[in-house]
């Protein structure tokens, strides 16, 4: 008798994975898929990820993150076959859903998703108003406290008014080097 009973048609699922080894698991998987011939059941293998921006050593990095770490996405019909193929590839602990069936991911869930990893640059996320009290959370005034002056959107960067010998300083940073205090 089959387990798997739902006919859907074709819809993505996550699988869970051991954390880290997402790449893994979609080569194995697309190795699978290929040697196998289950092209006509399962048709996309992906990780979800996002470009974001990071600041290390004083320098602005634009990095690409995992959305969900420890799961990858399939877009496939569910049979017994394209379930067995899946479930079985190295590293994969299982799918999402209850018991043995799994559930698939929202429509809306996977549009929103699709979005935000075509999502071309980062944007900046500004969360400071011109006044606001904040802390230097790095670069060589890290530690001190000052008040927002100004704030160039555009280009990520803000002025702090920091206190340096008793006088106010203009100092330019990036967004990511402050925190509201």
């Amino acid at each position: 008798m089959a387990k798997q009973t739902s006919n859907l048609g074709k819809r993505w699922y996550a699988i869970h994975t051991y954390s880290g080894y997402e790449e893994n698991v979609v080569r194995n998987l697309k190795q699978r898929i290929e040697s196998m011939d289950m092209e006509d059941t399962i048709y996309n293998v992906l990780i979800p990820t996002e470009r974001k921006i990071k600041i290390k050593n004083g320098k602005r990095k634009t990095v690409v993150e995992k959305i969900f770490p420890g799961y990858v996405l399939v877009e496939m019909i569910v049979t017994d076959d394209s379930w067995y193929v899946v479930r079985n590839t190295p590293n994969v602990t299982g799918f999402i859903g209850t018991g043995t069936v799994p559930t698939p991911v929202s429509e809306d869930e996977i549009e929103f998703l699709m979005k935000r990893m075509g999502a071309e640059e980062p944007k900046y996320k500004i969360d400071v108003a011109e006044g606001t009290p904040v802390q230097i959370t790095d670069g060589p005034f890290k530690g001190f406290e000052g008040k927002v002056a100004e704030i160039d959107e555009a280009r990520g960067k803000i002025k702090v008014l920091v206190t340096v010998f008793g006088r106010e300083t203009p100092v330019e940073l990036d967004f990511l080097q402050v925190k509201k205090t």
